[in-house]
């Protein structure tokens, strides 16, 4: 069951990110978080974050 844990993290966070990342750049509108620059980077660094542990998934299943 843990060998899913990461994987399942890094999409969260990859969707996630996808999604403050889109809201700070005022592409997806209707919240607090539209246009603003703050939820743009904390966006980024989710996804980045979110690659990361992908990355780290797939590398320890081979």
């Amino acid at each position: 069951m843990t060998r899913y844990v990461v994987p399942v993290l890094g999409v969260l966070l990859l969707a996630i990110g996808a999604l403050w990342t889109l809201q700070g750049a005022n592409v997806v509108g209707g919240s607090f978080m539209s246009g603003s620059r703050l939820w743009l980077v904390i966006g980024m660094v989710a996804l980045a974050a979110g690659v990361a542990l992908l990355v780290r998934a797939v590398r320890a299943r081979r």
